[in-house]
């Protein structure tokens, strides 16, 4: 078995390249068992406040430049660039490589004071110097990475790609930051500094509606123009400044005393990187085939400009899939990561005290302990698609037909949910397990599994289609990979019961369903399936989802209160105990 250092990879790799995928570049070491809830805690609500915005970003900027025109898919493409970039050049070295090696440093008489420093310094040469020739080659990039594009498109994702490629510095502080704070246990700061970025979008975005308008209809390429473009990328990049800058207050109060230091000899790097090879080329693999989607998908945007514009309108591209994504994986993130932060540990000390045979119940517990939140979600995102797509759509005079473009995204990317969160607790017994061959392998299959899918589907599926076939190749890899992971587990680690893990699986869906079925009587009665109220403004899509999303959750506790689940107990039980009144689970 090869020694490789007890980190796992990218913790959650959505398939869009949205900066918050940057957060999770690592899943820090779970701290000693007394402080375990305060610090799961921040990091919790540092994701879901980071999220929350994020939302609210999302909306603004389609109320100011829509979410089915090309202005808003070009944008996209260039401001996704980087994350993607930086990712494939760097996230597998910063993940796998620093922790240990900053963990490691951290317990010398200068706390780590000299190895930080030469890092740091590293990273500022390395990633400055990438940066700049990444940027000078924008147009080549947006070249390679679109389809069928015009040359107004190529010219203006180029100008957007100028002023957005200086991320992917930004983005290396940002994750070598992180990590120095990590590895001397602040670790909420590097969860919490995305809220900034957020923030500064919104007043990005804000400003940019007082000054040139909100989106209202047609092709907004029409009147663009370079105010607006370095106004809405530079404002972008500058969030993603701020959030590598905030990070310089915590990291003072640790007292390190850091310097520029040019002396990288000795630094043990070339050997954690060897031990690290199949990670990194995991990390390679995942990202090139996001690119590649990112490619396919472009196909759209060039396809609208032979539509009239309410057929156009209709046409979901590669900011409406990746809106999708961003709000399909909030689950994942809130539980699924969370939980298998702490599982990950108790699986490494399983490992370390030779204790196999408690790998499978911790894995078991694992499964079940999120199928509550996960397969609830799952369900309310497919009833409320419509809605959540309108609250997405911006305000333009198409934005129903927007909604239910981005609501058909939804659907066919919700339906993959559990089956990525499944997978994912899987994942960690192998990098538990010091075994990151084994994933890497996974991975690379399903790349190529999906990879065919995808160019079938530019072959076979008109363009206008092309981001729903897309979405559903994600939502089926998500189930091939975890059946592929499941067989590799019960394979080497015996069974975890599996048969458990199922039953858990189908009796909350059932319930789930119920509820669903349930909450579709308001829904009809809110115009949800006949375009009414519910798609009539921002506002009534909100209220729509508050009250419909309400409704089910107070009828899918009810209804696994009365079919008495236990897996209710260990997850509302705290909650319902301190609310007079309601029943105890």
């Amino acid at each position: 078995m090869s020694q490789v250092p007890k980190s796992p990879p990218s913790p959650d790799q959505p398939n869009t390249g949205t900066h918050e995928q940057v957060t999770e570049l690592a899943t820090p070491a779970a701290p000693a068992s007394g402080g375990r809830s305060k610090t799961y805690a921040l990091m919790a609500s540092g994701t879901l406040v980071s999220r929350m915005l994020g939302f609210v970003r999302t909306a603004m900027l389609a109320m100011a430049i829509g979410s089915v025109t090309s202005v808003a898919d070009i944008f996209e493409k260039a401001n996704v660039i980087p994350t993607i970039i930086f990712m494939l050049l760097a996230g597998g070295v910063f993940n796998v490589v620093l922790i240990p090696q900053l963990i490691k440093a951290s317990k010398a008489k200068d706390r780590g004071a000299a190895y930080t420093s030469k890092l740091v310094t590293l990273t500022i040469v390395v990633m400055g110097a990438l940066t700049v020739v990444l940027t000078v080659c924008a147009q080549p990039i947006i070249i390679a990475l679109t389809n069928n594009w015009t040359d107004p498109m190529i010219a203006l994702g180029t100008a957007f790609a100028y002023w957005s490629l200086p991320q992917i510095f930004f983005y290396g502080l940002y994750a070598v930051l992180g990590q120095v704070l990590n590895a001397h246990g602040r670790f909420a700061a590097f969860m919490w500094a995305p809220a900034a970025n957020n923030l500064i979008q919104l007043l990005v975005i804000g400003s940019f509606m007082l000054v040139f308008g909100a989106y209202s209809s047609g092709d907004p390429m029409d009147s663009w123009s370079t105010g607006k473009t370095i106004w809405l990328a530079g404002g972008a990049t500058l969030g993603i400044i701020m959030q590598s800058l905030v990070l310089l207050w915590p990291l003072k109060k640790t007292h390190l005393k850091l310097r520029f230091d040019f002396s990288w000899r000795g630094m043990g790097l070339r050997r954690v990187g060897r031990l690290a090879i199949w990670t990194l080329a995991a990390m390679v693999i995942g990202n090139i085939s996001s690119l590649i989607y990112s490619k396919i998908v472009s196909g759209a945007t060039a396809a609208r400009t032979e539509l009239s514009a309410e057929q156009a309108a209709s046409v979901a591209g590669e900011y409406a899939l990746n809106t999708s994504q961003l709000i399909t994986v909030l689950p994942h993130s809130l539980f699924a990561l969370t939980v298998a932060t702490v599982l990950f540990n108790d699986f490494t000390r399983a490992f370390a005290d030779r204790r196999r045979k408690d790998i499978g119940p911790l894995l078991n517990q694992g499964m079940r302990s999120t199928a509550i939140p996960i397969i609830f979600f799952t369900v309310v995102f497919i009833v409320l698609a419509g809605p959540l797509g309108r609250l997405f759509a911006g305000s333009s005079e198409n934005s129903v037909l927007a909604a239910a473009a981005i609501g058909q995204l939804l659907v066919l990317t919700a339906l993959g949910l559990p089956f990525k969160s499944i997978q994912f607790f899987m994942l960690r017994v192998f990098f538990a397990d010091e075994d990151t061959r084994t994933p890497m392998l996974i991975q690379s299959s399903i790349a190529a599994i999906g990879l065919i899918g995808a160019v079938l589907a530019a072959w076979l599926v008109d363009p206008i289609n092309i981001a729903a076939a897309i979405a559903f190749i994600y939502g089926i890899t998500n189930v091939i990979s975890a059946v592929i992971t499941h067989y590799l587990i019960k394979r080497r680690y015996g069974d975890y019961g599996v048969t458990k893990v199922i039953d858990t699986y189908i009796r909350i869906g059932w319930m789930a369903t119920l509820s669903a079925i349930i909450g579709c009587i308001p829904l009809a009665l809110l115009g949800g399936f006949s375009f009414g109220f519910a798609y009539d403004s921002l506002f009534s899509a909100a209220v729509t989802i508050c009250v419909v999303g309400l409704i089910m959750a107070i009828s899918f506790v009810l209804l696994l209160h009365r079919t008495k689940v236990p897996e209710l107990a260990g997850f509302l039980g705290p909650l319902l105990r301190r609310i007079p009144g309601l029943p105890k689970p």
